[in-house]
């Protein structure tokens, strides 16, 4: 009999949720609303990419902190019949007036290296940059759903329109966000009703953005990329100091991208290529560890803990040094992903203590954000969908276009307020992410997919429930709630929930320890069970994450008009 990994864990933990397991489709994301809205898409006859984009306009009302189609993201696609695996990079990019010194930046030096006069890259409307989401959302409804745009906006617009209950999670972002949502008249109006946040379980209602919605459901993405939506916000920003144009707007490109490969113990770890930088370093990263021997090491030990450290380090360092938009800097990919370079990184670890391992310069790293959103969808086809999916900054950058209910994003904080840097500002330019969509194959066939939001510390926690599935053996459920860990060469960051006779003993190793309440946010996603049929899903306790699936099914042929004796 196997043995748990409990029996050899220096840390253990309990389950804050549980999984749910169903044959049909499973629905993973951070809200049960959202969950709920893509249960209905497959209920209906539709299927994961359906219940997906259905998800997420849901998300962008129910989660709108996090999410809208203002925003920006990575989807990661496994399609069931024919096994290939496609990435959809929907970042978004700079306006075509954006320049590398539009920023007066505070300071040339960490922690405030990312920061600018007036915060105009993270709040206003210079802090936007030109949107992928709906071109995105719409583009998959078109090629690979069932049951058309029309149908897959329903439930957002009703949760819109009705209202739906504000969770503590919600509130506590608005109460967090307060003084800058107060700037903007038309966000506050929403968020700040009668000057003040919801309570827990107050309805929130979004009536602009229900008719914003409903638009979009008749019009796709022309609404925005060309239509009234786009006119809508290319005249605000035009009043207001922004750069984005209707000309912008209409020539903005979602990008397919082979996504990067590598593999792990006989699994096959498929993930996002650049933009983001976080498929790149996990594998990396899977290829550093594949030479220990991670399950004797245990969960949550020290020995485990100072190792991923040093692997982390390895990878921000060569993250630093070589990752941004292709389009702009040639980067090594096959080299940092191959097994041999893994090999000769490998022996610069040092068991014994921490090591620095050019660390490189924590600025190049200040600005991504950690409120970001995820969802996870599989059906009975082998189709998986895994959509890491954001604003950046929680509200983005807090301005509301008047008329539309649209939040606009703040992705311009992602560039290097610095002139002359490789992540400086240029026009069209897209910024370098850590979003890491992965799903994960067996002999050919989906294993698990899974993501998380959490800026930069995306790849490492995506990463650590990977190992926490294949070399722990934990449930999936286990996996995206056991506690993380984080550095990129600096003070390493645990969870509350490392024991703290294991943050004793990094101590007495060299390390400059911090606890934190959290690493990255809340993670979610599926995992296939051939044994009996099921798919799983799992959804952790640092959003308000919920899996739902679907089983059952159409009556047994042949039963109409038949008689049963007593």
């Amino acid at each position: 009999m196997k043995r748990s990994w409990r029996e050899h864990a220096g840390t253990t933990f309990d389950l804050h949720k549980r999984g749910a397991a169903a044959s049909r489709g499973m629905v993973a994301s951070n809200h049960p609303l959202a969950s709920s809205a893509g249960v209905e898409m497959l209920a209906l006859g539709g299927n994961a990419f359906d219940a997906a984009v259905a998800t997420a306009f849901a998300l962008s009302v129910v989660e709108p902190m996090m999410v809208g189609p203002f925003g920006a993201g990575f989807v990661n696609i496994h399609h069931g019949a024919t096994g290939e695996c496609t990435v959809i990079d929907n970042y978004s990019t700079a306006p075509r007036g954006a320049t590398p010194g539009m920023f007066e930046p505070v300071s040339d030096h960490w922690p405030d290296y990312m920061e600018t006069v007036g915060g105009k890259n993270k709040i206003g409307h210079l802090a936007v940059g030109v949107p992928g989401n709906l071109k995105a959302w719409c583009e998959i409804s078109g090629r690979y759903g069932r049951l058309g745009l029309g149908t897959l906006v329903q439930p957002a617009i009703r949760y819109a329109r009705r209202g739906f209950p504000a969770s503590r999670y919600l509130v506590d972002c608005i109460r967090d966000s307060r003084d800058d949502i107060a700037r903007f008249a038309a966000t506050a109006a929403v968020f700040l009703p009668a000057g003040a946040p919801p309570s827990p379980g107050g309805l929130v209602v979004m009536e602009e953005l229900a008719a914003s919605l409903e638009l979009i459901a008749a019009r796709g993405a022309e609404a925005l990329y060309g239509g009234p939506l786009g006119e809508a916000a290319a005249a605000e920003m035009a009043a207001r100091g922004g750069l984005i144009t209707q000309h912008d707007l209409r020539e903005y490109e979602i990008h397919d991208r082979a996504p990067v490969r590598g593999t792990y113990r006989g699994y096959e770890i498929v993930s996002t290529p650049p933009t983001s930088s976080g498929g790149t370093h996990i594998v990396q990263m899977l290829n550093l560890l594949e030479g220990f021997d991670i399950a004797a090491l245990g969960f949550g030990t020290a020995a485990y803990v100072h190792l991923l450290s040093e692997v982390l380090k390895i990878a921000y360092a060569d993250r630093f040094e070589f990752l941004a938009d292709p389009a702009f800097v040639r980067m090594p990919i096959a080299g940092l992903t191959a097994k041999e370079y893994a090999r000769v990184r490998r022996g610069e670890i040092d068991r014994a203590g921490p090591s620095a391992h050019r660390a490189g310069d924590p600025a190049a790293f200040g600005g991504e954000s950690g409120n970001t959103t995820h969802l996870t969808v599989a059906d009975d086809q082998g189709n998986v969908v895994a959509m890491t999916q954001t604003l950046n900054e929680l509200f983005g950058a807090k301005v509301t276009v008047p008329g539309t209910g649209l939040l606009l994003n703040n992705t311009m904080a992602l560039f290097d307020p610095h002139p002359g840097k490789a992540n400086s500002a240029a026009p069209g330019k897209r910024m370098l992410s850590s979003m890491s969509p992965t799903v994960v194959l067996k002999d050919g066939k989906p294993f698990m997919a899974l993501g998380t939001p959490g800026g930069m510390r995306i790849f490492p926690s995506v990463l650590q429930a990977i190992v926490n599935v294949i070399d722990f053996g934990m449930t999936l459920q286990e996996a995206v709630e056991a506690p993380r860990v984080w550095t990129q060469g600096q003070a390493l960051e645990v969870e509350q929930g490392i024991a703290e006779d294991t943050r004793r003993q990094l101590r007495g190793m060299g390390h400059e320890v911090e606890v934190v309440s959290r690493v990255a946010g809340g993670m979610n996603g599926v995992q296939f069970e051939d044994r009996r049929g099921l798919i799983h899903g799992a959804a952790c306790w640092r959003a308000d994450g919920t899996p739902a699936g679907i089983s059952g099914g159409p009556a047994k042929f042949g039963l109409v008009g038949a008689t049963y004796a007593l």
